[in-house]
């Protein structure tokens, strides 16, 4: 497999470059939020990024803007994100980024109350993104979502999703299916239905309550389980340990707790 880590976006890309490769991970994955590595601010340092990778051996995934709302209710608003994703998807392209990851738009405000508009919304604005993708030859692994997004949580809606959209892949969070999951089973149940549209995985540990990015093993999420899904599934692509944690050395900790799970 391939081991990677996401920047904290209020920290100059370069530099979380540099600490990543120091702890020997293949590959950034640039999360393309405000205020330090919005597509803007990383275009400005296109050349020193790239430079930067180039030198330590390192390849990238692109993760397109989290905090945008690409289905709201308000067109202004809906138009605005999709322009910032766009021009997100054709700056990733620019990087070399083979593959992007990409949130589903969340239900929020009022969308609670007509959640199949918001919906419709959701599924035009993917499609537009999917068909932008081919054009750039980017390949873009939808996220499965924590609950309170609305939407892509929940395999059956997934798999709709997916459907529609033969090229899609698919980002497995465990983070995301474990959050109020108490019978303990959707984790295995998108293994189980999209095994085979797996194209990025990502590993954080929480304990069903808060999204927390805690260090593999410290939560409540049977990776041993998932290892062996994995593994059963031949697959052995991208890989990112999402550890959010003041002491960046709880990325190594974890990916050394997870490559003895694989071994």
């Amino acid at each position: 497999m391939i081991y990677g880590a996401m920047n904290f976006p209020v920290i100059p890309v370069v530099e979380e470059i540099q600490t990543f490769a120091e702890l020997g991970f293949d590959y950034l994955e640039l999360a393309m939020d405000p205020p330090e590595a919005h597509y803007s601010i990383v275009s400005e340092n296109r050349s020193a990024i790239t430079k930067a990778l180039e030198n330590n051996g390192m390849e990238i995934v692109c993760h397109l803007p989290t905090f945008v709302s690409a289905a709201d209710l308000t067109d202004s608003i809906r138009q605005a994100s999709a322009t910032e994703m766009k021009r997100s998807l054709s700056l990733a392209a620019d990087l070399g980024a083979e593959k992007v990851v990409l949130h589903p738009p969340m239900i929020s405000g009022m969308g609670s109350y007509v959640a199949d508009r918001v919906r419709a919304y959701a599924i035009e604005f993917i499609a537009e993104m999917v068909e932008i993708s081919k054009a750039l030859g980017v390949t873009i692994c939808l996220e499965n979502m924590m609950p309170r997004n609305g939407i892509g949580v929940e395999p059956s809606e997934l798999e709709m999703i997916f459907n529609r959209f033969p090229t899609l892949q698919f980002t497995l969070d465990t983070g995301h299916a474990n959050l109020a999951d108490n019978g303990k089973a959707r984790l295995q149940e998108l293994v189980k239905c999209f095994g085979d549209r797996i194209g990025h995985v990502h590993l954080s540990d929480n304990r069903g309550v808060y999204d927390d990015h805690l260090p593999l093993g410290i939560g409540s999420i049977n990776f041993r389980r998932l290892a062996k899904a994995l593994k059963g599934l031949g697959y052995n692509s991208t890989v990112t340990f999402e550890v959010f944690d003041d002491d960046r050395q709880q990325l190594l900790e974890s990916r050394r707790y997870w490559s003895r799970l694989v071994a």
